[in-house]
């Protein structure tokens, strides 16, 4: 019996993408829930697995070389995964490929980080901070009309095949009542959201940790 994956995570959007693609791949894997909001995830031992201090991380325990192998950064855990299960989600085509990966970057890089700004200033932030949320509110929704253009000429986001760049942004949308967001003003976006929403190991893995 192959040696299960341990997953460090908690209920956010980024955790959620770990726990999405355990569920797409089909693979068995151990909850360790880090409860950030106990500050959890500055305790040394899970340190030693993520030195930035944030979910999700995983520990593979047959890695390269059939060595224990800790990942942080969720964009590096799904690469990691997909490569390891030689999964679809990244293709090998070199087009199609460098396709899911630019679009992964795109999450990691724009979606993630305003999105989350978003989410601080307009319901987490101590005190009214109207100039960052319209900053942040307007970039966000800058954001989905970049995605919604994108998905009105393919299907997912790396072309017509579901991948882990969807798996990556899927989660940071379920918010979307939070960013102000209509979804009848990116209704590309709107069929994207519901095809992902519907799919079983999405839903299992939104549910990550119980």
């Amino acid at each position: 019996m192959a040696a299960m994956i341990h997953l460090y995570t908690w209920k956010t959007s980024n955790g959620r993408k770990a726990s999405i693609m355990l569920e797409e791949l089909g693979v068995p894997y151990e909850v360790h829930p880090i409860d950030i909001n106990a500050g959890a995830q500055f305790e040394p031992e899970f340190l030693k697995i993520s030195p930035n201090n944030r979910i999700p991380a995983i520990v593979d325990p047959n890695g390269p070389g059939g060595r224990p192998l800790s990942v942080f950064e969720s964009g590096a855990i799904l690469i990691y995964l997909a490569e390891k299960y030689e999964s679809p989600l990244l293709p090998a085509d070199p087009r199609a490929r460098i396709t899911v990966i630019q679009w992964l970057m795109w999450q990691m890089g724009g979606v993630g980080p305003m999105f989350g700004q978003t989410h601080h200033f307009n319901r987490f932030a101590p005190e009214d901070v109207p100039y960052a949320k319209k900053r942040y509110t307007d970039e966000t929704r800058r954001l989905y009309g970049v995605m919604d253009r994108r998905l009105a000429e393919a299907e997912f986001l790396g072309g017509h095949d579901y991948s882990i760049a969807d798996i990556a942004t899927f989660p940071w949308t379920v918010r979307y009542e939070w960013q102000d967001i209509d979804f009848a003003d990116f209704p590309h976006v709107k069929r994207w959201f519901q095809a992902i929403a519907a799919r079983p190991a999405v839903k299992k893995g939104l549910e990550v940790p119980a």
